[in-house]
C-alpha cells in the first residue's frame, strides 16, 4: 500500500477510536499562550476556575521538584515563580495522562510507558538547557508526549500490538521499525495526528511526529530542538535489560560536544535525581534500573 493509503488508513483508525477531548482548561491555556500579552492574571483564571486543577498545580509547585522554602498558595504567584510554560506543559501532560486507555494487550505496560515518558521529558529539558536552547520547557512536554499514541493503538489493534510489543521487547528492533514493516505507519505518525486533533502547537506536532526517525533528527550534528527529541528517543525503556541504542546515543551526544559542559554521567545522574522528585506528583513508580546503571552496562550485540 502507498504512503498516502497508509496515512488514510491510520487517520480512519484514529477517527473511529472515540478519542476523548482535552479538558477545557488545557485548551484555554494553549489558546492564551498564543498571545504574548497575556500574563499571570489571565493564565490563572482557567486554573482557578477548577478546584481540582488548582490543587494539582499547587501540589506540583510546592513539591521537592522545585524546593521552595515557603509554601505557595496562590496560582498567580506560582505562575510568576516557575513560569506559565512549565505549568502549562505539566497540565497538558497530566491531561493526556488521564485520557489514555490502559489496554489489555499482552506485554504492554502503561506504567512503564509513563516511566519512559517522564524520564525522556526530564532528559530533553536538561539537555536543552545545557545546549542553551530557548524552548527547553516545550521540549520537556514534547518528549513526554512522544509515545502518547501507543496505548490508543494497542487498544484499537490489540492482536497486532501484542505481537509488535513482544517483538520489540525480545530483540533489538525499535517499535517504529516493526510498525512500519507490519502496518505501514508508526506510533509517531499517530501521535502527530492526535496532537493536530487536540490543537497542540506546530512544534509539538513536528517533534512527536518525527521522534521515531533518529537518523533524520540526529543527522545535522547541531544542537537543535529536533536533535534533543531524537536523542531522548534513543534512551532505554524501563523494560529493557540491555540498552541496545547505547553506542548510537553516546556517539550523537559526543557529536555536539555537550561533554564540554557536562558529561553524560553527570546528566544521567541529574535526570535520575529529578525523576525521583517528580515521579510522586504523578504517582509514577521508580524504574527498576536507573539511567546511570544502563550507562554503566556495556551494550550487548545480538
Amino acid at each position: 500500500m502507498s504512503a498516502t493509503g497508509n496515512n488514510a488508513k491510520l487517520a480512519k483508525l484514529i477517527s473511529s477510536a472515540q478519542l476523548p477531548a482535552l479538558p477545557h482548561s488545557a485548551v484555554r491555556l494553549l489558546e492564551l499562550s498564543q498571545d504574548p500579552k497575556n500574563g499571570p492574571v489571565q493564565f490563572a483564571l482557567p486554573i482557578e476556575s477548577d478546584p481540582g486543577l488548582t490543587s494539582q498545580v499547587l501540589r506540583f509547585v510546592n513539591s521537592s521538584y522545585f524546593g521552595f522554602r515557603q509554601e505557595i498558595s496562590s496560582i498567580q504567584v506560582a505562575i510568576s515563580m516557575i513560569g506559565i510554560r512549565t505549568i502549562q506543559n505539566f497540565l497538558l501532560w497530566s491531561a493526556v495522562f488521564s485520557l489514555m486507555p490502559n489496554p489489555k494487550c499482552g506485554p504492554f505496560n502503561l506504567k512503564i510507558l509513563w516511566q519512559d515518558s517522564l524520564r525522556r521529558g526530564i532528559f530533553a529539558r536538561d539537555l536543552a538547557r545545557l545546549l542553551k536552547l530557548a524552548d527547553a520547557e516545550d521540549l520537556f512536554a514534547i518528549a513526554l508526549l512522544q509515545d502518547m499514541a501507543i496505548p490508543l493503538l494497542a487498544k484499537e489493534l490489540p492482536t497486532e500490538y501484542q505481537t509488535l510489543i513482544a517483538a520489540r521487547e525480545s530483540g533489538q528492533h525499535r517499535l517504529s521499525d516493526l510498525e512500519r514493516e507490519k502496518l505501514g505507519w508508526t506510533h509517531s505518525e499517530a501521535g502527530a495526528m492526535l496532537a493536530g486533533i487536540w490543537g497542540l502547537p506546530e512544534a509539538f506536532i513536528q517533534g512527536i511526529g518525527q521522534h521515531a526517525e533518529p537518523e533524520i533528527l540526529l543527522g545535522s550534528n547541531s544542537p537543535s530542538s529536533l536533535f534533543v527529541i531524537g536523542l531522548s528517543a534513543l534512551l532505554p525503556s524501563a523494560c529493557d535489560s540491555t540498552w541496545h541504542d547505547r553506542d548510537r546515543f553516546l556517539s550523537a551526544f559526543d557529536s555536539v560536544q555537550v561533554a564540554s559542559e557536562s558529561s553524560v554521567d553527570e546528566l544521567f545522574a541529574k535526570v535520575d535525581r529529578v525523576f525521583s522528585d517528580f515521579a510522586p506528583i504523578m504517582k509514577i513508580a521508580q524504574p527498576s534500573k536507573s539511567l546511570v546503571e544502563y550507562l554503566q552496562t556495556e551494550s550487548v550485540e545480538a
